[in-house]
């Protein structure tokens, strides 16, 4: 069975999504799709508008044969290590293919960054500073865009691998908030936010009036966090590094609102999703102790699988671990998950808290076309 790997946030699941299965479908014969999903918070830091067990259902109703968990901690860093998280995942899987999306459509230039020593995080300030490549498009235009900074890191991953990767150009940019049928992530989100219908541009049936999940929701929690504790306590979370608990704790006394409490964080030094990342930690509790004693990520976590991910499942049950229900997790990522859940949930009326808090123990879904 031919199996090719996504590295996905479905946040939510669009158009976009369905138009990279199908567009991979025509350059490989894919026999298993496996998508390695983010939790219940993404990768700049802000809650998944619709839980992790709903995305990946929509997910497996709309193409993919089994989504995987990728760990809280790697979901939730930048570019290299969420890269490294997702890869690992997909090494363990032992997949044939990896399939990406790119806004510059040039699978040759991004080897070439790829070949470099440059750390991926790191390509916004070195193109500012002047570093270029022959042949990378982004010297000749712009700082490179979203997708390709994560592609790149994808590519630096499976070197002296033998995943072949399968470059997808973007139908839209990642950052565009206008809304269409080929309406990215953060559009939808937007329109959603609004009070707009959504179902154009997505097969997740989205209700207007239904609950859904935003950063600023989670901010007089984080608010009084920052207030009252202990800077040296602070000074012990993941990410929180040279001062930065000072400047979180400076911009909480002055702003009473999310938003403006981001602009006033994001400068040269820290960007708006560097500030997420490190606030989401400390909502958590994560400390740099207990992500520096996590053990070798070994065992995979179904979230959702079909008829087919089924038929994969069976023929790798010896060959790697997988985890079948939530206690079989080992203990220190399964302690992150579910703190991570218990924060994701907090903002949510009671029976839809309970809801995802029980999901969470739950084993994986199994979905029947």
């Amino acid at each position: 069975m031919k199996t090719c790997g996504i590295v996905a946030e479905y946040n939510p699941f669009h158009n976009g999504h369905i138009y990279q299965i199908q567009e991979t479908k025509k350059q490989k014969d894919i026999d298993v799709f496996i998508a390695v999903m983010s939790g219940n918070f993404v990768q700049r830091g802000e809650p998944a508008l619709l839980s992790k067990r709903r995305r990946a259902q929509i997910a497996v109703e709309n193409g993919i044969d089994i989504v995987i968990e990728l760990p809280y901690i790697y979901a939730t860093q930048s570019a290299n290590q969420f890269a490294q998280g997702a890869i690992s995942l997909l090494k363990l899987a032992s997949v044939d293919y990896i399939s990406f999306g790119s806004e510059c459509g040039n699978l040759e230039n991004l080897k070439e960054i790829a070949d470099t020593p440059i750390n991926p995080d790191h390509l916004h300030v070195s193109l500012a500073k002047g570093m270029s490549f022959p042949k990378a498009y982004s010297l000749l235009t712009s700082d490179m865009l979203p997708n390709d900074i994560l592609a790149v890191s994808y590519l630096k991953e499976i070197k002296d691998t033998n995943i072949e990767p399968i470059l997808i150009q973007r139908t839209s940019n990642y950052l565009d908030d206008s809304f269409s049928e080929n309406a990215s992530a953060l559009a939808i989100r937007s329109a959603l936010k609004d009070k707009k219908d959504v179902s154009s541009a997505t097969p997740a049936q989205l209700d207007i009036d239904a609950e859904y999940a935003y950063f600023e929701m989670y901010y007089p929690y984080l608010r009084t966090l920052l207030l009252t504790t202990p800077k040296a306590r602070l000074q012990e979370m993941f990410l929180v590094s040279e001062g930065l608990e000072t400047h979180l704790i400076n911009n909480a006394k002055e702003y009473d609102n999310a938003l403006d409490f981001l602009n006033g964080c994001t400068n040269y030094r820290y960007t708006t999703s560097r500030i997420r990342r490190t606030c989401l930690h400390i909502m958590t509790q994560t400390t740099k102790k207990e992500v520096e004693r996590l053990p070798k990520l070994e065992t995979i976590r179904v979230l959702a699988f079909n008829d087919t991910g089924k038929k994969w499942l069976h023929n790798q049950r010896d060959k790697i671990q997988i985890a079948s229900t939530f206690s079989s997790i080992p203990s220190p990522w399964r302690a992150l998950e579910y703190r991570s859940t218990l924060l994701y949930a907090s903002i949510f009326s009671k029976d839809i808290r309970n809801d995802i808090l029980q999901e969470e123990l739950k084993g994986a879904q199994y979905i029947k076309k």
